[in-house]
């Protein structure tokens, strides 16, 4: 599948849930309690507020632990056991991607409730990305509150570097698409694992002029480290139905409208079996988070 191809994905949830050892409970099975639960790092303990994109240690203290318990925390990514863990303290650590509000709970194996916390992750304003290109600048508004797994996927991109010396390689008059390609269309290994969809219908953006989103393939949950900036409003074709996935919008240009209009009027050409490929390349030549 060529990485310009567009096709539908599936929805997927947006809920992180983890069940974390043993198994469901049986008549001689005695169910795991908790006592207590620490988190850190912390900017707050009461209610307790997290870091934004901070990794946090969460030390599960009881007993009969090992009897199985899942720990529900909407906030997190890649929520992982730490190994050493016993039948009264287990260690998980996760990644907060989400901002404001959420909940916490751990169940034991029978689904009973055994801890909540309120969890609250700060962000004073939304983050910023300024796309340098050969062409001008565009600067991008992401919405972590709407789409948390697109926005902290394309922050990682950004911090590890791998936008720089990349081109678009898409302008078609409808998107200008980026991130996979090199100046001599060599195809870029994704760093990451793809993500999940976030549906439009999920989180309530659209696919308007001037938006950014996530490119994908036909298979579901497909995207990696390509993007796109819609050049018209594709709302009616590339936004989520009843019936289909549609493409995860996660924020939109604050500046540089015209320098994304000029990145379409390039001419193009077919190269390396892509469509509509710039005939003169225009170069990303670094990505940074500047808010």
């Amino acid at each position: 599948m060529k990485a310009s191809t567009w096709l539908l994905g599936a929805l997927a949830s947006l809920v992180f849930l983890s069940g974390c050892g043993g198994s469901k409970s049986s008549s001689n099975t005695t169910l795991a309690t908790v006592s207590s639960v620490s988190i850190s790092p912390t900017l707050n303990t009461s209610p307790t507020v997290v870091g934004y994109r901070q990794t946090i240690k969460m030390v599960v203290n009881g007993q009969n632990l090992q009897q199985g318990i899942t720990i529900t925390n909407p906030g997190c990514n890649s929520l992982t056991e730490s190994t050493g863990g016993s039948s009264t303290t287990r260690t998980f650590t996760c990644k907060i991607i989400r901002v404001g509000p959420f909940d916490m709970f751990i169940t034991d194996a029978a689904n009973n409730r055994l801890y909540f916390a309120s969890m609250s992750a700060p962000l004073a304003a939304r983050p910023q990305v300024t796309l340098a290109t050969t062409m001008g600048n565009i600067v991008v508004e992401l919405n972590p509150g709407a789409a948390p797994i697109s926005v902290d996927n394309f922050l990682s991109y950004v911090e590890a570097g791998f936008y720089s010396n990349t081109i678009f390689h898409r302008a078609d008059k409808q998107v200008i698409q980026a991130g996979g390609y090199n100046p001599s269309l060599t195809a870029l290994t994704p760093t990451y694992s793809a993500i999940s969809l976030e549906s439009t219908l999920a989180t309530g953006l659209s696919n308007t002029q001037g938006t950014i989103g996530m490119a994908s393939t036909s298979a579901a949950n497909s995207a990696t480290s390509q993007f796109y900036f819609n050049v018209i409003d594709n709302s009616s074709i590339f936004n989520a139905t009843t019936t289909s996935g549609g493409y995860a919008v996660f924020g939109t240009i604050v500046s540089g409208l015209t320098v994304m209009n000029a990145i379409d009027a390039v001419p193009t050409s077919v190269q390396g079996g892509l469509p509509t490929v710039p005939v003169t390349p225009v170069i990303i030549t670094s990505a940074t988070r500047t808010q």
